[in-house]
């Protein structure tokens, strides 16, 4: 082998490591990982939250908890979305008391909807040097509810980065994510505490996006 065909040989694998020569596959539709614990913003509207969330796939519960902004006064909240009971545990750990309420929204896994259409794949942050960006892709649909979306995750594992929705009720609806973790640290938290046990179911329906006001 002489030298020119051995620098070939070299630079070749280099320079497709650099402009990513490894990622040229379509993007195709996945699922998240089954187990998560992470952190995500919102806003609606006149509302911001910062949100703690941990996400079980395989019981269908979701626990959301921390603090949020709606009309300059500060609200903080914590609520189990129990689905396979369709109801939510509105939950003070401070106070030791429960609201138990039913819940209008269906288990939604993280995933890309089977509807859903690719608009497109792209990195975010830097293509100049290896390791300082992240492969993602963006699909959008309509659920089967009629609302419109977008959504971004990771190319390598599935991992939620973004999504917006609009609502007649709440308007433009978007979140993002960050500091994702595969895994439940407490299994425990999925479930509702002591003191929730026996409570009576109000009547009053909710939806995911209510644990986010004044309640």
């Amino acid at each position: 082998m002489n030298s020119e065909h051995r620098m070939k040989t070299f630079l070749v694998p280099l320079l497709c490591l650099a402009v990513g020569c490894w990622g040229q596959d379509p993007p195709h539709k996945c699922k998240s990982p089954p187990l998560l614990t992470g952190h995500f913003t919102l806003m609606a509207n006149n509302l911001f939250a910062n949100a703690r969330y941990v996400y079980n796939a395989y019981d269908q519960r979701i626990r959301i908890t921390d603090y949020g902004f709606i009309d300059n006064t500060t609200l903080t909240f914590d609520g189990l979305l129990y689905f396979p009971e369709h109801v939510i545990y509105l939950i003070s750990e401070e106070n030791q008391t429960c609201i138990k309420r039913p819940l209008k929204d269906h288990f939604r896994p993280m995933e890309v909807p089977k509807e859903a259409g690719l608009m497109g794949s792209t990195v975010l942050g830097s293509t100049s040097v290896p390791l300082e960006g992240l492969d993602i892709s963006t699909w959008m649909g309509l659920s089967e509810d009629k609302v419109p979306y977008i959504y971004t995750v990771t190319m390598f594992g599935c991992i939620p980065i973004a999504v917006a929705f609009h609502t007649n009720k709440y308007g433009l609806v978007t979140a993002s994510f960050y500091d994702n973790v595969r895994g439940v640290e407490d299994p425990e938290w999925l479930y509702p505490p002591p003191f929730c046990h026996g409570v009576t179911l109000s009547k009053e329906e909710f939806d995911f996006l209510s644990l986010f006001r004044k309640h």
